[in-house]
C-alpha cells in the first residue's frame, strides 16, 4: 500500500497530514506522488507521521512508494507536460469524447477525434516535439492501446 492510499481510505488529505505532522507538505507530495521513498526519510519524519497517523514506525515504513527500478515517479501524468498546443487540443477532445461514449451517451465524431489524436501524436513524435515515451504513453491513455 502507498501512502496516498494510505491516506485515502482514513480520509485524509495531504495539507491535513502535513499541519497534524508538523512534516513540510512538500515533503508530503513529494512521498505521495513516488519522487521519493519513506526509506530515504528521517528518522524523526518517520516518527512524526507514524504519530500523526497513529500507526508504528514500522507501519509508515512498509509503505511502498511502488516507484519503478529506474527512479521514476511512479505516476506517470508528468509526461503530458509541455505538449505543443495543437496536441493539446486534440487529447482534450478525446478525452470529452472517451467521456461521453463511457456514459453511454451518442458521440458520431468520436473517430474523428481519435484519428485527429493519433495524427498528432505521431506528427509531434516524428518532429521530436515529444519523446517516444510520451507518444506511447498519450497512446495508452487517451486512444486506450496496448504496446505489444
Amino acid at each position: 500500500m502507498t501512502l496516498q492510499t494510505y491516506l485515502d481510505r482514513r480520509n485524509i488529505t495531504k495539507y491535513h497530514l502535513s499541519k497534524i505532522s508538523g512534516v513540510p507538505k512538500t515533503t508530503i507530495l513529494d512521498l505521495c506522488a513516488g519522487r521519493s521513498s519513506v526509506e530515504r526519510c528521517s528518522a524523526k519524519t518517520v516518527q512524526r507521521l507514524a504519530k500523526a497517523l497513529n500507526c508504528s514506525m514500522e507501519d509508515i515504513m512498509a509503505l511502498s512508494d511502488a516507484q519503478p527500478e529506474n527512479g521514476l515517479p511512479a505516476d506517470n501524468s508528468y509526461l503530458e507536460c509541455g505538449l505543443p498546443d495543437f496536441l493539446l487540443e486534440s487529447v482534450q477532445a478525446m478525452a470529452k469524447a472517451w467521456q461521453m461514449l463511457d456514459a453511454g451517451q451518442e458521440y458520431l465524431r468520436w473517430d474523428c477525434d481519435y484519428c485527429n489524436l493519433q495524427s498528432d501524436i505521431n506528427s509531434a513524435e516524428v518532429n521530436q516535439l515529444i519523446s517516444p515515451e510520451q507518444a506511447w504513453y498519450l497512446r495508452e491513455k487517451y486512444l486506450r492501446m496496448e504496446r505489444i
